[in-house]
């Protein structure tokens, strides 16, 4: 799906980036917020599995997409990582009423996470786009439970157990990219560098030869020296 950045009005991408760095900053209990930097109208997230649901355990990649004319016009969910969930179709695509007809433009992007996270809890079936969980959840609950807990010990959960859903937190989202600064911090480049402490190189070693020769060539000094200590004997 094509940017909007060029579309939206710069006032509409002000409050946009504004809104989108509290998320960052405070995120709501149980969502990770990944900003784009290149664009701002598609935002991933991440959302935990809740407690007492056949998801617990789980996290579950998300985008919302923002059109040309947000916010007038509610942006669109994806989960990215599959579920089986009455009010998530097949795509990936959500099904939620704040999402169509209850949008309104005051709401913001917090209100929208929050709905679908709560949607994980009390699924909708009168509005189902996956049919086959919709009637699942009427008229066989263990059977819908048990198939929502195999996907997402399938796709979901971290860590050997799971597959290719989502990973350990360092990965469950979109990774930003690399930079020669970045690997200065993890080796402790600079004069107070963090990450992993390299050892100090010890002063004899100097900064031309390799570790290998230059130990060599203490080691032939040493017992050069004592050669002739022991010719003065």
């Amino acid at each position: 799906m094509n940017s909007n950045v060029e579309n939206l009005p710069p006032h509409v991408l002000r409050l946009v980036y504004k809104e989108v760095s509290a998320l960052a900053a405070d995120p709501p209990e149980g969502i990770k917020i990944y900003p784009s930097d290149e664009d701002i109208t598609e935002l991933h997230t991440a959302i935990e599995g809740p407690e007492g649901t056949p998801f617990v355990g789980g996290v579950f990649r998300m985008r919302l997409v923002l059109g040309k004319d947000f916010p007038a016009v509610p942006p669109k969910g994806y989960f990215l990582t599959k579920i089986f969930h009455p009010n998530v179709g097949h795509k990936g695509e959500i099904c939620v009423n704040v999402l169509k007809r209850d949008w309104k433009a005051e709401l913001g992007l917090r209100h929208v996470l929050l709905t679908i996270k709560c949607l994980l809890i009390h699924p909708n079936p009168e509005s189902a786009l996956n049919e086959e969980a919709g009637r699942l959840l009427l008229e066989n609950y263990t059977e819908y439970e048990a198939r929502a807990r195999l996907l997402t010990e399938i796709h979901a959960m971290t860590g050997p157990a799971g597959s290719s859903g989502a990973s350990s937190e360092a990965n469950d989202g979109p990774q930003p990219k690399k930079h020669a600064g970045d690997l200065a911090k993890r080796t402790g480049g600079g004069a107070n560098g963090g990450g992993v402490v390299l050892p100090a190189v010890p002063a004899a070693l100097g900064n031309g030869a390799s570790s290998s020769s230059s130990i060599n060539n203490i080691a032939v000094k040493k017992k050069a020296d004592k050669k002739r200590a022991l010719r003065r004997l």
